[in-house]
């Protein structure tokens, strides 16, 4: 099974799968989906994760949360339709997806007002399936617009895991990537293992060595060093979720790797999906931080306690990289350069 044959989040048969990635790499675990609680935590433990999964995930879990409303009670329907979505878009705060998608339904039938609960059903369901196609057409997109930055043999950096793991197929910034290689340019990847959740070394150097890409696991504090050796010629990063000027979120560290890069004159890109782009969201200072517990960095990954009994813990699950560290935004409408507060809103335009 390749790469591309796993997806994070199914809706088949009727029935709601995951793939519990807080299992992987030592396990492929997939998890049925039960109820509007079980998808609630899947997102919230981080079992299902990446703005656009995320996404596709809070889409399939409205489904599933209305699945066993009356069928001849229609203000019942709408009532719950409601009150699951505003449930479901308390379970992370950050990725500006989850929310996108719980409303997208919503206002799908809102607009659609249709007759029958029957048909509600079956209008959000194909509604919450439009949303997982068009995310993998645009990471699709992505992929060949990132690679046109990109010449063979390359050295590449990358933070965190936006890959397949973290969409509905061939990832954000790791498109370009699995793109590449299936063209022989023979990228050397270079993955942060990404604090405090290690997605870069659980999953990105999973999936990259899974797919036959020649890919360097390393900590996040040795960045500047390989940068200072020559080994990185550009960085690629995906984002939770990108304010009107540019500003975009990430996981922690990621402000760091594009100074780091700015210093060395290595070019910084950052792969956002348009659902991902809040232009309601005018700086990245108003973009809520999640805060995850300490135990994260204290001892979660350790046989015993690392840290001292007690000690004080700040962990912050991403950063904010300011617009001006951002060579070029990629998104599935084309490469957008700077100034951003001007260029950005473009790409609604030509969408609508």
């Amino acid at each position: 099974m390749g790469i591309f044959d796993i997806r994070p989040v199914q809706y088949t048969g009727g029935k709601m799968i995951i793939l519990d990635q807080t299992r992987l790499p030592k396990e492929e675990i997939y998890e049925e989906m039960q109820t509007r609680e079980d998808v609630w935590d899947a997102i919230y433990k981080l079992k299902v994760r990446g703005a656009p999964a995320i996404g596709v995930a809070a889409a399939y879990g409205l489904c599933l949360a209305v699945r066993d409303c009356p069928e001849e009670d229609m203000e019942c329907f709408e009532m719950r339709l409601k009150e699951d979505a505003e449930y479901l878009a308390t379970a992370r705060p950050t990725a500006v997806n989850l929310s996108w998608a719980l409303k997208r339904l919503v206002r799908h039938f809102e607009e659609l007002r249709p007759k029958t609960v029957q048909q509600a059903k079956k209008e959000l369901l194909l509604e919450a399936r439009r949303i997982q196609e068009e995310d993998e057409s645009a990471c699709l997109a992505m992929g060949q617009y990132g690679l046109s930055l990109l010449r063979p043999g390359m050295g590449i950096l990358t933070h965190c895991n936006a890959g397949a793991l973290a969409t509905s197929r061939y990832g954000t910034c790791l498109a370009p990537i699995y793109l590449g290689q299936e063209q022989g340019y023979d990228f050397r990847v270079f993955a942060d293992e990404t604090r405090p959740l290690l997605q870069g070394a659980r999953l990105t150097a999973w999936e990259l060595q899974k797919s036959g890409v020649d890919v360097t696991l390393i900590c996040d504090n040795m960045a500047a060093s390989v940068m200072a050796k020559g080994w990185i010629d550009a960085v690629v990063v995906g984002c939770d979720r990108m304010a009107a000027n540019g500003d975009g979120a990430n996981k922690i560290g990621t402000f760091g790797a594009a100074v780091l890069a700015k210093e060395h004159g290595i070019p910084f890109y950052m792969y956002v999906p348009t659902s991902t782009i809040d232009l309601n969201t005018p700086t990245g200072s108003n973009i809520q931080i999640e805060l995850r517990s300490g135990e994260e960095i204290s001892r979660m990954w350790y046989r015993e306690p690392m840290a001292p009994k007690g000690i004080k813990t700040y962990n912050p699950a991403f950063d904010v990289t300011p617009a001006r560290y951002i060579t070029a935004v990629i998104t599935e409408k084309g490469i957008v350069k700077p100034p951003y507060e001007e260029n950005l809103p473009k790409l609604f335009a030509k969408k609508k």
